[in-house]
């Protein structure tokens, strides 16, 4: 007999079932899957709502009601739904992770339910140590009321009741606080939970005989005028998030399923600040942080909206991320662009106060969408020699439309700039270089230039020949000394007459100190591998105003010492002007130029 007719003979295995620790499961509940306790009452509600759901679906004049009774550590939930027989109790109540969604003749309506998951009740068991349920099914009229009651040891009882336990179709719910819950099935959070929860349910629930929905939500209520709207809709902000908002943007998204507002924030916040929205799934609240709802951009909104096409994930308190939610994110993109450019056609003046405020978020938009840079370049805000203008204006005073990449070299050169009449945007600030670059894509004709240092020098004046050769000896002084910290003299004329030097140094010049620094520090093998990128890099310059009268006192010094010195001075006070970072090598030279002045003047008076 060979090996295969040997294991044929062999007796299959027999099945066995898995054996589930309830409380170990209501503690992986508590612990990993719910954020909160707090999610108990919102799976009742999930649980009525979808039993209203499936007995309108069979009866659509059928009642849809939801009552909530909170007293002394015990809560009961009443719902006018579909109801349960005996044998459904047996299969669904008792069977962990079956949905009564799947239920014969409820499958169809299927797509209109909240729950997809057959949790249902087990997150009960987080507050409460006892679970009674009295229900009596809609679709079996003669079907006596049904009793299933469940402790969280993982036994329960089933039986029949008399008519009189429940004359209607529907199902009640009875929960008994556990130890250190009672507080969860009080009457105030009880009646706070289903606020938060079931505002915008489409059905008539109540705590006690006080009303929790809102139906129709706000932005989809009649208003006697806009001016209306937006004063009921600048309330349901503040109620919700607890700000004033600048606009509200209508978020009718039909293709995707989605109905909401977005409430445009009254003060700047970071980019990098992560947006939260709340999301209701058919109107029963998902989650109040949900994130990556809407492109990175729009951080200056915060959402509330209701969809009927996002997936929830299996603990129903965040978004799964999937194709449909990246197309809800590009359509709710699209409304707040749609947004902006209604604005900067139909009202500038609400842009403009829009945009002194969220300048940024429109700016990292315009970056990535060239119809919206153009659309926002009359209106978008940039730093100027000539003051703060859109780049539409600056560009229309400039032949050449000139840029620094950073804050530091803008402080440097802007007043010189300025004074010889070149026009310069600063570029140091978020997406204000790459918008600036992008200009000529959407204006063409326009020139752009980053400005470096031999830029601004050669809009310096030169000084006459026989000046300059008259201070030979001081310019060969102040170069000897500044020559070890990598640095340049040239002697210009220039305005304002207030500022007697300007240190320039481009990127080029910066990364060469950098090199040089890392040389210096280096042991032999590293040192020769920086010392071989050594190249011709420009060295920074300190160009000495010739029109300055302190630069024409010290130029007339005969003190070879004093006037390295006062160079130092002069070197460190151009430095700190520019607003640069400063190197051990420079603060050492600030340093040695305050005492070798204190030395200087002191000396100067005992001389006297």
């Amino acid at each position: 007999m060979d090996s295969q007719t040997s294991q044929s003979s062999q007796p299959l295995p027999s099945p066995h079932t898995f054996q589930v620790d309830l409380r170990g499961l209501v503690d992986l509940l508590s612990h990993h899957l719910y954020s909160s306790p707090r999610v108990y009452l919102r799976e009742l509600l999930q649980n009525a709502v979808d039993a209203i759901t499936a007995r309108r679906a069979e009866q659509p004049d059928a009642p849809a009601r939801v009552r909530l009774h909170a007293e002394a550590g015990a809560l009961r939930v009443e719902d006018s739904g579909i109801g349960l027989t005996e044998s459904d109790v047996h299969a669904l109540l008792a069977t962990i992770g079956r949905s009564s969604k799947r239920a014969e003749g409820i499958q169809e309506a299927r797509a209109d339910f909240l729950g997809q998951f057959g949790i249902g009740l087990l997150a009960c068991f987080v507050v409460a140590d006892r679970i009674r349920v009295v229900s009596r099914s809609a679709r079996v009229p003669d079907a006596a009321p049904v009793e299933w009651t469940a402790s969280d040891d993982g036994s329960y009882t089933v039986r029949t009741l008399p008519d009189a336990a429940r004359p209607e179709p529907g199902t009640t719910v009875h929960l008994t606080a556990r130890a250190g819950a009672a507080e969860w099935l009080s009457h105030e959070r009880v009646r706070a939970l289903a606020a938060d929860f079931g505002s915008l349910l489409p059905y008539d629930v109540r705590v006690g005989e006080e009303a929790v929905t809102e139906a129709p939500p706000p932005w989809e209520r009649a208003y006697p005028s806009p001016a209306a709207r937006r004063v009921a809709l600048a309330r349901h902000c503040h109620e919700l998030f607890g700000f004033t908002p600048l606009d509200s943007i209508e978020l009718d998204v039909p293709l995707a399923g989605v109905r909401g507002v977005a409430y445009v924030l009254p003060s700047a916040v970071s980019p990098a600040q992560r947006a939260t929205h709340r999301v209701h799934l058919k109107g029963m609240l998902l989650t109040e942080r949900a994130e990556q709802l809407l492109p990175d951009w729009a951080f200056f909104v915060r959402c509330v909206l209701d969809t009927d096409s996002l997936r929830p994930t299996a603990s129903r308190e965040s978004l799964y991320e999937d194709e449909t939610l990246a197309a809800v994110r590009e359509a709710l993109g699209e409304r707040v662009r749609s947004w902006l450019t209604a604005l900067a056609a139909n009202d500038p003046e609400r842009l403009s106060a829009f945009l002194s405020v969220h300048h940024l978020g429109v700016k990292s938009l315009a970056r990535h969408d060239p119809e919206m840079l153009r659309t926002m370049l009359p209106w978008l805000p940039f730093e100027t020699t000539d003051g703060q203008l859109s780049l539409e204006e600056f560009a229309q005073r400039h032949p050449v439309v000139h840029f620094t990449r950073s804050v530091e070299e803008y402080r440097q050169v802007a007043p010189i700039a300025s004074a010889q009449g070149v026009g310069v945007v600063n570029g140091g600030y978020t997406y204000d270089s790459e918008l600036v670059e992008a200009l000529p894509s959407v204006r063409p004709g326009t020139v752009v230039a980053e400005l470096d240092a031999d830029t601004v020098t050669a809009h310096l004046d030169d000084v006459d020949p026989a000046e300059e050769l008259a201070l030979a000896g001081f310019l060969a002084a102040a170069r000897a000394r500044l020559d070890p910290l990598g640095c340049d003299v040239v002697l210009r004329a220039f305005h304002p007459l207030s500022v007697p030097a300007l240190h320039l140094e481009d990127r080029a010049a910066r990364h060469e100190q950098a090199r040089a620094a890392a040389e210096e520090g280096a042991d032999d093998l590293w040192a020769g591998i920086l010392g071989s990128l050594r190249g011709s890099a420009p060295r920074a310059r300190l160009v000495l105003n010739h029109l300055s009268p302190l630069i024409r006192r010290i130029g007339s010094l005969d003190d070879r010492e004093l006037i390295g010195t006062a160079t130092e001075s002069l070197y460190g006070q151009a430095l700190l002007m520019a607003r640069r970072p400063l190197r051990p090598a420079d603060t050492a030279l600030l340093n040695r130029a305050f005492i070798g002045l204190l030395e200087w003047a002191t000396h100067g008076e005992d001389g006297h």
